[in-house]
């Protein structure tokens, strides 16, 4: 696997972000800039930071990074593991992929300073947990869509901010490491500096950071639930790595009205993920009973930038603004897996019977460029706000997989043939090389206005898609493949301002959910559902919803809040795998395997209540001790071939609790939170799952020194907590409906505890 110099890569990323200063006005500057945040409010100086109120009609919820920062999250997903409706289904110890509101990633729009950025996964979705949350300067959930905003979002919005030119006046430096449960340390290192520079307004900062997670896994296999107990197996998984981040803006004045801003971020994720098991037969973990070994490491690195040119001037009287940004993600993975096999004749260990092994080189590059012109004036009702996106998408996709070494080891005296053998040649998989051009097209109207206590917002975003596949391992009539598709998406808003402390927000919005692109490959996959093959549709057409949020929020003293929200989603055209009715390749008579196809079939509900609560408890006198809870019951519904169910994986709760307590006399604080999410179910072809975690409980110490310096202590997984997982697996759909099984398996998987110390000073 071909590796870009770090410095190299930082350099061609960000080249494009700073240019030589143009006229300005200062005068210009100071009427645009907002004043640059207090920097020790967020570093050092002992205060409680709750939620912000936003005066958007539409319903968002912010969230600083001093709200967060207490507890010293490495990582965007950190942050936002404690915020309503967020719920993970990963490995223990693990947030990377969104799911708002319990729904699978793809229904989660994720923004980077309120633009779209591309993901290496198949369904869309970008890991935020490849973001470190030192360069983030706040967190927003939008809930619901308006016309401004693009609509790939069924279940909502967030919008991950980063530090600009006016975050800060000033610098401060990080610096600290984790220990983990294995006696290993990770160090983390970063600087950050803001203020007046080059005639603007300058930010930069960098970041590096250690990543760890040491994990144990143990496996129970059965021939059915409550049946023969098969096989054991036991594993360690420990994913290590470094993140490298690099933020900088710039913001100067123009001419005497207008204002130049440039912007560029770039993250580098080295991971190595080392999985290494042992199988015994039956639940005796000795050598007479060992059936294999197992090593499978996977190396990864990936880069992701961002990089953003705007300029907005007043223009036939109101202000116009004009960008170009360009979001891009190169994911660069090779894998191998060897696995040696005993008990295949009567020899136990030592004598190995036979040796495997898989090679796998996968590339993703995706990129975003997207041009946008937007004008907004004044006008009778209130503010127009119009314009016109222009989006293209070029995806390349590249996965490798070495044919298959597999060699019998004769017993002795036999000759050993060579281990892990000759390096065998590289093949594309089926589906694993193509291209994916996608060019959107999307204008927009808003319209906002107020009258008495209500304020209102009402819009229309039209979204022309048209994309194009060329897939080279299939046969060339039908290696390329165009389809185009237009959806208008209207949006609504009000807020009702019952007096200054209470209020009611309702919308509704049309939204998309465009297909995975594995969905539309035409690439035909043996053996994907149990012993049921799939084949792509290049036809699909994108998922659509209508939504309905309703909500109550008050302010509670000065800086207290309390919100309740209702939402409602009913989507349509849900993509199914649906049976084409044509044999299968492991098709026999006796055991019928068919080709599925995914396609847009029937329709879902989702729904759920969501309450946050976050406040000191100045009313019984505790000023300095903030609370902070948060609460979402989900739930949903969809039919599929065999029944009714919840959308896969939905967690049916998740709720966050815990407090901050100052001690002002000491110059110090600490803290707890604990989070806990319901268990998650999902069904396919083949295989049904039940994920189950254990509470998670974190709690921090911090100490400061001075207005300049600051010492926090945070302990991370107290309760070491589990995740757990029932599948129930078949091989052929009649055997799933009559319960006929091909394995039952338990997993359960725990991270350890581990301690982070960092210190911080500001200058």
């Amino acid at each position: 696997m071909t590796r870009q110099p770090l410095t190299t890569a930082i350099a061609v990323a960000l080249a494009s972000a700073f240019v030589a200063p143009v006229a300005y006005s200062q005068a210009a500057v100071a009427a645009a800039a907002p004043s640059p945040a207090q920097l020790d409010r967020v570093e050092v100086v002992g205060e409680i930071i709750y939620r912000d109120r936003t005066e958007a009609t539409a319903p968002v919820l912010s969230y600083d990074l001093a709200y967060f920062q207490r507890f010293e999250p490495l990582t965007v997903g950190d942050m936002l593991k404690r915020v309503p409706s967020v719920t993970f289904v990963s490995d223990v110890l693990e947030y990377d992929g969104v799911r708002l509101r319990g729904l699978d990633s793809g229904y989660t729009q994720i923004l980077i300073n309120g633009k779209r950025v591309p993901g290496a996964g198949l369904d869309r979705a970008f890991f935020v947990d490849r973001i470190p949350a030192e360069i983030v300067e706040r967190i927003e959930i939008v809930r619901s869509a308006s016309a401004d905003r693009s609509g790939d979002a069924v279940a909502g919005a967030l919008n991950i901010v980063l530090r600009d030119g006016y975050s800060i006046d000033g610098g401060y430096l990080r610096a600290g490491a984790t220990r983990f449960n294995d006696d290993e340390f990770e160090p983390t290192f970063g600087a950050f500096w803001g203020g007046e520079a080059l005639g603007g307004n300058l930010l930069v900062g960098a970041n590096v950071q250690g990543r760890r997670n040491p994990k144990d896994k143990f496996s129970q296999r059965f021939d059915a639930p409550g049946g023969t107990l098969d096989n054991t197996e036991v594993q360690t998984d420990v994913r290590s790595g470094k993140d490298y981040a690099f933020n900088a803006d710039y913001r100067v004045g123009v001419g005497e009205t207008g204002e130049l801003h440039l912007s560029g971020m770039f993250v580098r994720t080295d991971r190595f993920q080392d999985e290494d098991s042992i199988e015994y037969r039956s639940g005796l973990a000795n050598n007479a009973n060992l059936l294999t070994i197992n090593q499978n490491d996977l190396d990864i690195q990936t880069d992701n930038y961002t990089l953003g040119a705007g300029l907005k001037w007043a223009m036939a009287g109101g202000e116009t603004e004009v960008r170009l940004d360009r979001a891009g993600i190169t994911d660069s993975q090779f894998e191998f897996e060897n696995e040696t096999e005993y008990l295949r004749d009567s020899n136990p260990f030592p004598e190995a019977d036979r040796f495997t092994r898989d090679v796998t080189d996968l590339l993703i590059e995706d990129t975003d460029t997207t041009g946008e012109i937007t004008h907004e004036r004044d006008a009778d009702f209130g503010k127009l706000k119009f314009g016109l996106q222009a989006t293209l998408k070029d995806r390349e996709t590249r996965i490798f997989e070495a044919t298959r070494y597999r060699v019998t080891i004769p017993n002795a005296p036999g000759i050993s043939p060579p281990i892990p053998g000759p390096t065998q040649s590289l093949a594309p998989i089926a589906g694993g090389l193509n291209t994916i051009e996608e060019t959107r097209i999307e204008p927009f109207v808003k319209l906002t206005g107020a009258a008495d206590a209500f304020e209102w917002e009402a819009g229309l975003r039209y979204e022309q898609t048209d994309t194009e596949i060329n897939d080279r391992t299939v046969a060339a009539n039908l290696a390329r493949t165009d389809t185009d598709y237009g959806f208008l998406l209207p949006s609504a808003h009000v807020r009702w301002n019952l007096d200054d402390a209470n209020r009611i927000t309702a919308s509704i919005a049309r939204t998309v959910r465009r297909p995975d692109f594995n969905a539309i490959s035409p690439a035909l996959l043996e053996a994907e559902a149990g012993d049921n093959d799939v084949v792509g549709n290049p036809l699909l057409d994108p998922e659509s919803a209508w939504g309905l949020d309703v909500g109550f929020e008050r302010r509670l003293g000065e800086r207290g809040i309390v919100g309740m929200n209702l939402f409602y989603r009913d989507i349509t055209d849900l993509v199914e795998l649906a049976n084409t009715g044509l044999p299968g390749s492991e098709d026999d008579a006796s055991n019928r395997a068919w080709i599925f196809q995914p396609r847009n079939t029937g329709d879902g509900q989702v729904w759920g209540a969501e309450l946050d609560l976050s406040t000191p408890l100045s009313l019984i006198g505790l000023d300095n001790t903030g609370v902070f809870v948060n609460y979402s019951w989900l739930d949903s519904e969809i039919e599929d071939d065999f029944g009714t169910r919840r959308f896969n994986n939905q967690s049916n709760y998740v709720y966050n609790v815990g407090f901050i307590q100052e001690l002002p006399s000491l110059e110090a604080s600490f803290g707890v939170t604990f989070r806990k999410q319901g268990d998650a179910y999902t069904r396919v072809v083949g295989e049904e799952v039940v994920t189950s975690y254990d509470g998670d409980l974190e709690a921090f110490i911090e100490k400061r020194f001075g207005k300049s310096w600051a010492v926090r202590l945070t302990g991370i997984n107290l309760l070491d907590q589990s995740k757990d997982e029932v599948f129930d697996k078949f091989n052929t759909v009649q055997e799933q409906i009559n319960r006929d099984y091909d394995e039952y398996e338990l997993e359960t998987e725990t991270g350890g505890r581990a301690l982070q110390l960092i210190v911080r000073y500001q200058f």
